[in-house]
């Protein structure tokens, strides 16, 4: 099974699926489309059913139960896209069987090394697949791709193994928020669905952030510096003005476990107009609440100050905590740690510091956990993926197929 994760999983990163926040159209890249059309080949080639690929970039498979057992319908997902933080283009996965522990050099100018990045050594003995050093990898989610596609290869190589009705799904763009946007749950037809989409061995999450987007404007006059006075207004001075009344303290890099933060992300600026981007995340509603009224309550002040037309603020929820729509339906958190206790794993149930298309889809009515994939290092060069721990990932899909079958 190793083997067969590997080659499918480099395969996939090798294909650009970059998306594009910019673009309008769903898929937000043409060539998502790429690696659509292969696992569409593929799903084939495996003898799946009911194989559908429509027009905004969704593509759905099942595969048929093979007991006469009443057995929820159960879906699994990932997503196809990479994250526009850093180049999807020509990857060049490197693959380092037998890792010894010491660092990895990428290339002369790029070492993945054990002092910045200890979690490593959680992977000695293991086989990593690895950037070049130039690219991210893919992991998020082509791992998760090539999970999925090895379990349902498996139960087709071993129909003794007897599962109820199977749904699969392939997804664009959830890298910017926008994954079930278009997505036919009437047609996906399950009870309920996974994504396997996490991080390191063990995570298995059913809380994600609440989620909003926001874009602040400032509007200024441009003159001659020389005879400015009393009439520049500087609006690159106004959006540091903005910045400085958020919480200094609540950003990404000095939080963690349940703890949100306000996310300054992209700054585009003159003295003519400046364009602030954030995003706004808390797993608490509430505070989250808070958060977003800071910006309003901020933008109102500065409008109050300088008039009202020399700032605008675009605010929108992107997703909501995925736990709200979860927590009732429990049972399917605790098959799947029932799964990983008998495959030795041992559960790591935690809210997920991100969101997945299961944010979105469980307010869609289809409740929808996540599940481990394997990655480390999303979105950048230093980005690894563990071979023994997408392994555990399939696995742990046949392993929870089975106990629902066992239970019906």
């Amino acid at each position: 099974m190793k083997e067969q994760l590997l080659e499918r999983f480099i395969r996939y990163a090798k294909i650009d699926t970059e998306s594009d926040e910019k673009s309008s159209t769903t898929p937000s890249s043409t060539n998502q489309w790429d690696l659509l059309h292969l696992l569409k080949e593929e799903l084939t080639t495996l003898g799946m059913e009911d194989i559908t690929l429509d027009e905004n970039g969704y593509l759905f498979a099942t595969l048929p139960a093979n007991t006469d057992k009443e057995i929820p319908v159960i879906g699994f997902l990932a997503h196809v896209d990479t994250s526009p933080d850093f180049s999807g283009k020509n990857v060049n996965p490197q693959r380092h069987d037998n890792y010894d522990g010491s660092d990895l050099v990428l290339n002369e100018n790029t070492t993945l090394s054990v002092s910045r990045f200890p979690e490593l050594q959680n992977y000695i003995g293991q086989t990593l697949i690895t950037t070049d050093g130039t690219t991210l990898l893919g992991a998020d989610d082509k791992a998760g791709i090539a999970e999925i596609m090895t379990a349902m290869a498996y139960f087709q190589e071993h129909p003794e193994v007897k599962h109820g009705k199977l749904r699969v799904a392939f997804t664009p763009d959830e890298e910017i928020g926008r994954g079930p946007h278009q997505f036919d749950v009437d047609a996906f037809g399950v009870d309920f669905a996974y994504t396997m989409d996490g991080g390191p061995l063990g995570e298995l999450q059913y809380e994600s952030f609440n989620a909003a987007g926001a874009r602040v404007t400032f509007k200024g006059t441009n003159v001659h510096p020389g005879t400015a006075k009393g009439k520049m207004v500087n609006s690159i001075l106004r959006a540091q003005e903005f910045q400085a009344a958020m919480p200094g303290l609540e950003i990404p890099e000095l939080t963690d476990g349940r703890e949100g933060f306000i996310h300054l992300m992209d700054i585009q600026g003159s003295v003519e107009k400046t364009v602030l981007d954030y995003i706004i995340r808390d797993f608490d509603k509430e505070t989250y609440e808070a958060r977003k009224k800071l910006f309003f309550d901020t933008v109102a002040q500065m409008q109050s100050d300088y008039g009202v037309e020399s700032i605008e603020l675009e605010l929108e929820d992107q997703y909501f905590n995925m736990g709200e729509k979860i927590k009732p339906h429990m049972e399917i958190v605790d098959i799947i740690s029932e799964a990983f206790n008998k495959l030795d794993i041992s559960p790591i149930i935690e809210p997920i510091r991100g969101g997945t298309d299961g944010s979105q889809l469980s307010y869609m009515g289809i409740p929808t956990p996540n599940i481990f994939a394997g990655g480390e290092n999303f979105h950048g060069r230093y980005e690894f993926v563990s071979a023994e721990t997408m392994e555990k990932a399939a696995q742990v899909i046949i392993e929870a197929v089975k106990l629902y079958e066992s239970r019906a």
